[in-house]
C-alpha cells in the first residue's frame, strides 16, 4: 500500500472523522511504532499503530470491505430511515452492519416495487445515483390508455416536464390487453417519479411499476418481495467499473458513515434522484 496521511488511514479504519483524528494526533494520543505521531506523518498501514495505548488491528487499517445489497422492495414501504407518518421503511428490513451504515442507491416511491440497491460505500452509492454517469434503470410498467406510435415517438424523442426535458431511451411492449399493456422502459437519470410523469404527460396512467434492472444488476426472479441478497464480488466489481471506480481500492469508513455523500460532479439544476 502506498503511504498515506495517518489521519486518512485511521479514518478509513472507522475510528472517526479526519478532523477528529487530527485532534487526537495533536493531543499525542497516537503512536506509530512506539513513537508519538505528528500531523503530516504518512504511513502504509503495516506499522504498529496505537491510539491511547491500544493497538489498531492491521486488518482494520486495511479498510472496510465494500458491500452491496439488493433488496426487493414491496409496495407500501418508504425509502427513508424514518417516516413522520409512521409507515414502514426499507431500512427496517436490512441486516445490521458492524461498521458504517447502509446508503440507498436512489429511491423508489411508496407505490413502486422492485430492485433497490444499498452499499456501505458512500462514493460508490453517489456515483451510481449521479445522472452524469448515465447508468441505465429499467422498469416494467403496466399502463392504462391508448398507446399509439405517435405517443411512443414523443416518449423516446423528448417530453417537456416541470424540471426539464426527459425521455425514455427505449420503450418495448411485452404483452397485455388493448388498454392494459405491459412495457419495458429504460431511463438514465432517475428523477423523482420520472417514469410515471413521462407516461402521464401523454394521458396514460401507470397502474403498476417495477424496477427490474439497475446498470448491470438485474432483479432475481427467485427473490421474494421484502427479502434481500448480497451481491457477489464479480457484480460489485461490475458496478464499480460502470462508474470508473477501482474495485480493488479499499473504501473509506468516513464516506461510509455519511448520510448524504458529497457528489463528485455538480448535479444539473432541478435533478433529483428518486423514481
Amino acid at each position: 500500500m502506498a503511504d498515506e496521511k495517518l489521519q486518512k488511514v485511521l479514518a478509513r479504519a472507522g475510528l472517526g472523522s479526519r478532523r477528529e483524528l487530527e485532534g487526537w494526533i495533536r493531543d499525542a494520543r497516537v503512536r506509530v511504532d512506539g513513537r508519538v505521531a505528528g500531523l503530516g506523518d504518512r504511513v502504509s498501514g503495516t506499522e504498529h499503530i496505537t491510539v491511547d495505548g491500544r493497538r489498531v488491528p492491521p486488518e482494520q487499517l486495511a479498510g472496510l470491505r465494500r458491500k452491496v445489497l439488493l433488496y426487493h422492495k414491496p409496495v407500501g414501504q418508504v425509502t427513508s430511515r424514518q417516516d413522520p407518518e409512521g409507515r414502514p421503511t426499507v431500512f427496517e428490513h436490512l441486516p445490521r452492519l458492524g461498521q458504517g451504515r447502509w446508503i440507498s442507491v436512489g429511491r423508489l416511491d411508496l407505490n413502486t416495487l422492485g430492485l433497490l440497491l444499498f452499499s456501505n460505500d458512500g462514493e460508490l452509492a453517489n456515483r451510481l445515483m449521479h445522472p452524469s454517469w448515465q447508468l441505465e434503470r429499467e422498469y416494467a410498467c403496466r399502463v392504462f390508455g391508448d398507446v399509439d406510435q405517435a405517443v411512443l415517438y414523443r416518449l423516446t424523442t423528448g417530453v417537456a416536464l416541470d424540471d426539464g426535458d426527459a425521455r425514455f431511451d427505449s420503450v418495448t411492449p411485452v404483452g397485455g390487453g388493448s388498454s392494459n399493456t405491459w412495457y419495458q422502459v429504460v431511463v438514465r437519470e432517475g428523477r423523482q417519479r420520472e417514469v410515471r410523469r413521462l407516461w402521464e404527460s401523454q394521458g396514460i396512467t401507470v397502474s403498476r411499476l417495477i424496477r427490474v434492472r439497475y446498470g448491470p444488476v438485474t432483479l432475481p426472479r427467485d427473490l421474494p418481495r421484502g427479502k434481500y441478497r448480497f451481491l457477489d464480488q464479480d457484480l460489485i466489481a461490475a458496478l464499480c467499473r460502470a462508474v470508473h471506480l477501482d474495485p480493488e481500492r479499499p473504501i473509506s469508513a468516513e464516506l461510509a458513515m455519511r448520510r448524504k455523500p458529497s457528489p463528485r460532479r455538480a448535479s444539473p439544476k432541478g435533478t433529483r434522484r428518486r423514481q
